[in-house]
Protein backbone atom coordinates (compact mmCIF):
# COMPACT_ATOMS: atom_id res chain seq x y z
CA UNK A 1 0.00 0.00 0.00
CA UNK A 2 1.76 3.38 -0.96
CA UNK A 3 2.70 4.95 1.96
CA UNK A 4 3.63 8.58 2.51
CA UNK A 5 6.01 10.18 5.09
CA UNK A 6 6.72 13.44 6.73
CA UNK A 7 10.15 14.28 8.27
CA UNK A 8 10.78 16.95 10.46
CA UNK A 9 14.30 17.89 11.97
CA UNK A 10 15.41 20.32 14.34
CA UNK A 11 19.11 21.90 13.59
CA UNK A 12 20.42 23.48 16.76
CA UNK A 13 23.95 25.42 15.64
CA UNK A 14 24.59 27.89 13.39
CA UNK A 15 26.58 25.54 11.18
CA UNK A 16 24.16 22.79 11.49
CA UNK A 17 21.43 25.18 9.86
CA UNK A 18 23.52 26.37 7.36
CA UNK A 19 24.71 22.71 6.40
CA UNK A 20 20.36 21.94 6.33
CA UNK A 21 20.33 25.45 4.11
CA UNK A 22 23.16 23.60 1.35
CA UNK A 23 21.09 20.21 1.65
CA UNK A 24 18.16 21.98 0.02
CA UNK A 25 20.00 21.48 -3.02
CA UNK A 26 22.56 19.03 -2.59
CA UNK A 27 20.41 16.38 -1.00
CA UNK A 28 18.63 16.12 -4.34
CA UNK A 29 21.26 14.20 -6.10
CA UNK A 30 21.07 11.58 -3.33
CA UNK A 31 17.21 11.43 -3.28
CA UNK A 32 16.67 10.62 -6.76
CA UNK A 33 19.11 7.80 -6.60
CA UNK A 34 17.35 6.40 -2.96
CA UNK A 35 15.36 2.71 -4.06
CA UNK A 36 12.05 2.43 -4.29
CA UNK A 37 11.60 6.23 -3.68
CA UNK A 38 8.32 7.11 -5.71
CA UNK A 39 7.94 11.00 -4.79
CA UNK A 40 9.71 13.35 -2.84
CA UNK A 41 9.74 17.13 -2.26
CA UNK A 42 12.38 18.95 0.33
CA UNK A 43 10.82 21.62 2.00
CA UNK A 44 12.02 24.63 4.39
CA UNK A 45 9.62 25.96 7.73
CA UNK A 46 8.33 29.54 8.65
CA UNK A 47 8.49 30.76 12.49
CA UNK A 48 6.64 30.02 15.34
CA UNK A 49 4.39 26.85 14.02
CA UNK A 50 5.09 27.21 10.54
CA UNK A 51 2.01 29.23 9.53
CA UNK A 52 4.26 32.88 8.73
CA UNK A 53 6.14 33.51 5.83
CA UNK A 54 9.21 34.12 7.81
CA UNK A 55 11.48 31.51 7.10
CA UNK A 56 12.76 29.86 10.16
CA UNK A 57 16.20 28.16 9.22
CA UNK A 58 16.04 25.61 12.67
CA UNK A 59 13.20 23.31 10.99
CA UNK A 60 13.61 21.54 7.15
CA UNK A 61 11.10 18.64 6.21
CA UNK A 62 11.28 15.58 3.46
CA UNK A 63 8.22 14.68 1.98
CA UNK A 64 8.06 11.49 0.51
CA UNK A 65 5.91 8.74 -1.53
CA UNK A 66 6.88 5.01 -1.03
CA UNK A 67 5.52 1.57 -2.29
CA UNK A 68 5.03 0.25 1.23
CA UNK A 69 5.18 1.26 4.77
CA UNK A 70 7.17 -1.46 5.49
CA UNK A 71 9.97 -0.27 2.71
CA UNK A 72 9.34 3.16 3.88
CA UNK A 73 10.36 2.28 7.55
CA UNK A 74 13.42 0.82 5.83
CA UNK A 75 14.65 3.25 3.52
CA UNK A 76 14.47 6.38 6.17
CA UNK A 77 15.97 4.12 8.68
CA UNK A 78 18.65 2.88 6.53
CA UNK A 79 19.30 5.48 3.51
CA UNK A 80 21.77 8.01 2.96
CA UNK A 81 19.93 11.15 3.01
CA UNK A 82 17.90 10.45 6.27
CA UNK A 83 20.95 9.01 8.07
CA UNK A 84 22.80 12.09 7.39
CA UNK A 85 20.27 14.39 8.29
CA UNK A 86 19.66 12.88 11.65
CA UNK A 87 23.51 13.22 12.12
CA UNK A 88 23.27 16.75 11.59
CA UNK A 89 19.34 17.36 13.91
CA UNK A 90 18.89 17.56 17.12
CA UNK A 91 15.60 15.78 17.03
CA UNK A 92 13.85 14.70 14.10
CA UNK A 93 10.28 12.79 13.68
CA UNK A 94 8.86 10.80 10.76
CA UNK A 95 4.88 10.25 10.77
CA UNK A 96 3.58 7.27 8.07
CA UNK A 97 0.46 8.17 6.08
CA UNK A 98 -1.79 6.07 3.80
CA UNK A 99 -3.99 8.77 1.70
CA UNK A 100 -7.91 8.06 2.02
CA UNK A 101 -8.98 11.30 -0.05
CA UNK A 102 -7.05 13.17 -3.13
CA UNK A 103 -8.11 16.70 -4.95
CA UNK A 104 -5.75 18.55 -7.36
CA UNK A 105 -2.20 18.57 -8.30
CA UNK A 106 1.14 19.53 -7.01
CA UNK A 107 3.62 20.94 -9.84
CA UNK A 108 1.31 19.93 -12.61
CA UNK A 109 1.04 15.54 -11.31
CA UNK A 110 -0.91 14.03 -8.57
CA UNK A 111 1.20 13.48 -5.67
CA UNK A 112 -0.82 11.08 -3.84
CA UNK A 113 -3.42 8.34 -4.38
CA UNK A 114 -5.90 7.33 -2.13
CA UNK A 115 -5.33 3.69 -1.14
CA UNK A 116 -7.22 3.48 2.33
CA UNK A 117 -10.96 3.45 3.14
CA UNK A 118 -11.74 6.36 5.47
CA UNK A 119 -11.73 6.41 9.03
CA UNK A 120 -13.76 8.14 11.51
CA UNK A 121 -11.20 8.19 14.07
CA UNK A 122 -7.53 10.16 14.17
CA UNK A 123 -6.20 11.87 10.79
CA UNK A 124 -4.41 14.50 9.53
CA UNK A 125 -4.64 16.60 6.18
CA UNK A 126 -2.41 18.12 4.42
CA UNK A 127 -2.86 21.14 1.69
CA UNK A 128 -0.66 22.87 -0.83
CA UNK A 129 -1.39 25.88 -2.78
CA UNK A 130 0.67 28.12 -5.29
CA UNK A 131 -0.12 31.41 -4.64
CA UNK A 132 -0.32 33.91 -7.35
CA UNK A 133 2.56 36.42 -6.98
CA UNK A 134 0.22 39.48 -7.05
CA UNK A 135 -2.12 38.49 -4.37
CA UNK A 136 1.13 37.21 -2.32
CA UNK A 137 0.81 40.21 -0.03
CA UNK A 138 -2.91 39.84 0.70
CA UNK A 139 -2.74 35.90 1.22
CA UNK A 140 -0.06 36.46 3.78
CA UNK A 141 -2.00 39.20 5.27
CA UNK A 142 -4.73 36.95 6.15
CA UNK A 143 -2.39 33.94 7.49
CA UNK A 144 -1.60 35.29 11.24
CA UNK A 145 -5.43 35.10 11.95
CA UNK A 146 -5.54 31.92 10.96
CA UNK A 147 -2.48 30.57 12.71
CA UNK A 148 -3.75 32.19 16.06
CA UNK A 149 -7.22 30.85 15.48
CA UNK A 150 -5.57 26.78 14.66
CA UNK A 151 -3.46 27.69 17.67
CA UNK A 152 -6.21 28.43 19.94
CA UNK A 153 -8.39 25.05 18.75
CA UNK A 154 -8.08 22.41 21.84
CA UNK A 155 -8.80 20.10 19.26
CA UNK A 156 -5.50 20.12 16.49
CA UNK A 157 -2.66 17.57 17.76
CA UNK A 158 -0.55 19.24 16.01
CA UNK A 159 0.00 21.44 12.95
CA UNK A 160 3.38 23.20 11.12
CA UNK A 161 3.56 25.06 7.92
CA UNK A 162 5.89 24.17 5.43
CA UNK A 163 7.31 25.17 1.74
CA UNK A 164 8.98 24.74 -1.23
CA UNK A 165 9.71 28.60 -2.19
CA UNK A 166 8.93 31.11 0.47
CA UNK A 167 5.98 33.49 0.10
CA UNK A 168 4.87 31.43 -3.33
CA UNK A 169 4.29 27.58 -2.21
CA UNK A 170 2.97 26.74 1.17
CA UNK A 171 2.18 23.73 2.60
CA UNK A 172 -0.02 23.14 5.63
CA UNK A 173 0.08 19.57 7.73
CA UNK A 174 -2.21 19.33 10.93
CA UNK A 175 -3.45 16.05 12.85
CA UNK A 176 -6.72 15.91 14.17
CA UNK A 177 -8.70 13.30 16.59
CA UNK A 178 -11.59 12.58 13.51
CA UNK A 179 -13.05 14.09 10.84
CA UNK A 180 -16.20 15.90 12.66
CA UNK A 181 -13.81 18.65 14.38
CA UNK A 182 -11.48 18.97 11.46
CA UNK A 183 -14.67 20.06 9.49
CA UNK A 184 -15.72 21.70 12.34
CA UNK A 185 -12.46 24.26 12.38
CA UNK A 186 -12.95 24.62 8.41
CA UNK A 187 -16.60 25.64 8.39
CA UNK A 188 -16.32 27.97 11.73
CA UNK A 189 -17.53 31.29 10.55
CA UNK A 190 -13.81 33.03 11.77
CA UNK A 191 -10.66 33.85 10.34
CA UNK A 192 -10.08 30.54 8.41
CA UNK A 193 -13.49 30.94 6.85
CA UNK A 194 -13.09 34.04 5.48
CA UNK A 195 -9.87 33.36 4.04
CA UNK A 196 -10.95 30.42 2.22
CA UNK A 197 -13.96 32.79 0.73
CA UNK A 198 -11.41 35.26 -0.06
CA UNK A 199 -9.40 33.12 -1.72
CA UNK A 200 -12.15 31.53 -3.82
CA UNK A 201 -13.68 34.76 -4.69
CA UNK A 202 -10.32 36.19 -5.99
CA UNK A 203 -8.61 32.83 -7.42
CA UNK A 204 -5.87 33.62 -5.47
CA UNK A 205 -3.75 30.42 -6.00
CA UNK A 206 -2.28 29.14 -9.25
CA UNK A 207 -2.40 25.42 -8.20
CA UNK A 208 -4.15 23.53 -5.11
CA UNK A 209 -4.14 19.90 -3.55
CA UNK A 210 -5.89 18.71 -0.61
CA UNK A 211 -5.35 15.20 0.93
CA UNK A 212 -6.40 13.42 3.79
CA UNK A 213 -4.68 10.44 5.66
CA UNK A 214 -5.36 7.39 7.57
CA UNK A 215 -1.90 7.37 10.60
CA UNK A 216 -0.44 4.52 10.22
CA UNK A 217 2.69 4.78 13.04
CA UNK A 218 5.26 7.26 13.90
CA UNK A 219 9.05 7.05 14.80
CA UNK A 220 11.67 9.09 16.51
CA UNK A 221 10.29 12.81 18.69
CA UNK A 222 9.14 16.27 18.54
CA UNK A 223 9.50 18.80 21.25
CA UNK A 224 10.74 15.64 23.43
CA UNK A 225 7.52 13.83 22.82
CA UNK A 226 5.18 12.12 19.99
CA UNK A 227 3.59 14.50 18.59
CA UNK A 228 0.23 11.84 18.65
CA UNK A 229 0.07 12.24 22.07
CA UNK A 230 -2.91 14.60 22.42
CA UNK A 231 -4.81 11.87 20.47
CA UNK A 232 -4.59 9.48 23.30
CA UNK A 233 -5.97 12.02 25.59
CA UNK A 234 -9.15 12.53 23.39
CA UNK A 235 -9.91 9.00 23.03
CA UNK A 236 -9.81 8.44 26.11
Amino acid sequence: METVTLSLFRFPTLSARLWAFGQMALARWDLKRTPDLLQWKLCGSGTGEGFTPVPNTAVYAILATWPSEEIARERIAKSKVWARWRAHAAEDWTIFLAATSVRGKWAGVEPFHAVAEPTDGPLAALTRATVKPKVALKFWGSVPDISRMIGMDEHVAFKIGIGEVPLLHQVTFSIWPDTRTMAEFARHDGPHARAIKAVRDGQWFNEECYARFRILGECGSWDGTSPLKPLERSAA
